[in-house]
């Protein structure tokens, strides 16, 4: 089967490998759509926290079955998502229904080779059913999820104040599920063109183009009081430094953003606000199936996030201009 290899930072090569043989237990299926994301350019550029080359990427993946075990729930041709996190079910997070953070996680295209590719097979349980939903859709749960499972650690209520700090799509999947929870939302982004699509397409109540009087405009638009919960997507170190000081007094901070190094922040300044700081990894089966069904339901507006396309043989040389922020990709999409 045809598959795509990151060999190394700024190599990507269009490969041949065996099938995969579906196992007891697993359910073979046929890759059909991928997104790519911030960890595949990440990857590509060579600065992904935990990573070792060589590696098949990818891991927004939508799928149709091929085959399962006999008395499977599964059926040949049915639509599916991948929750890519392969969990042990044993250590102390895993016991406790946190299996986005198992002490032994391994994530498809990351620590094991992914969905850039015609087939896998995979764990019963890391398939997810996708009824009533496009191809294009199902690969777009992943990255959702991830956006969910962070206003989900944050926890807002109806009428909070959250400010979202980065608008690329796990910005955009906090956005969208943040308004869900009848939250009043802001948006904060260098990028005049996702600030644009936050406010005109998401919805969000108010956005704000970082940079020069931020600080003070933020301040005025809460009468001082600043945000309830603040969430950052932004990928960057800086930023995420400066988020602490956006938190309202007994607010929380979710930092969806992993990056190389250390974060630090005022401890005065924390202890004054009694913040609650939440890190967010990953998702778990019951953000896949909250997407799901606000998916269902017309709540995400998937027609929109998908921007760009390219078949799987172009990936070597579509990537590196969608991974410029010029491309103004929201979801680039791969049809295998």
């Amino acid at each position: 089967m045809k598959a795509i290899l990151c060999e190394k930072p700024e190599t990507l090569r269009l490969i041949d490998r065996p099938e995969p043989q579906r196992r007891p237990g697993e359910v073979l299926v046929r890759i059909r759509r991928v997104g790519i994301c911030g960890t595949d350019y990440h990857i590509y550029k060579g600065n992904q926290p935990y990573f070792e080359y060589p590696r098949v990427i990818g891991h927004e993946l939508g799928a149709e079955v091929v085959e399962a075990d006999a008395g499977s729930a599964f059926r040949p041709g049915q639509v599916v998502a991948i929750q890519p996190y392969l969990h042990c079910g044993t250590c102390g997070a895993c016991r406790r229904r946190r299996t986005n953070c198992c002490k032994t996680l391994s994530v498809l295209g990351v620590h094991r080779d992914g969905g850039l590719c015609e087939f896998l097979s995979l764990p019963e349980e890391n398939v997810v059913p996708a009824e009533g939903l496009s191809l294009d859709q199902a690969a777009m749960v992943e990255f959702l999820a991830i956006g969910a499972h962070g206003i989900r650690r944050g926890a807002p209520a109806t009428g909070d104040r959250v400010l979202v700090v980065g608008a690329g799509p796990i910005g955009i999947a906090a956005t969208i599920f943040a308004r869900l929870r009848g939250a009043h939302v802001s948006v904060l982004d260098l990028n005049p063109g996702r600030l644009a699509f936050s406010r005109d397409v998401l919805q969000a109540d108010a956005v704000f183009e970082g940079g020069g009087d931020i600080d003070d405009r933020l301040s005025r638009a809460t009468d001082g009081a600043f945000f309830d919960l603040v969430v950052d997507a932004t990928g960057s170190p800086a930023a995420m430094r400066k988020g602490f000081s956006y938190v309202a007094h007994a607010g929380s901070y979710v930092l969806l953003s992993i990056v190389m190094g250390e974060i630090g922040f005022s401890d005065p300044e924390f202890h004054k606000r009694e913040t609650t700081l939440l890190a967010s990894r990953n998702a778990t089966r019951e953000d896949f199936e909250h997407v799901l069904a606000s998916m269902q339901a017309g709540h995400v507006p998937t027609d929109a996030l998908g921007t760009h396309r390219g078949v799987l043989a172009e990936v070597p040389a579509l990537v590196p201009g969608w991974s410029r922020p010029e491309a103004g990709v929201i979801k680039a999409l791969v049809e295998v």
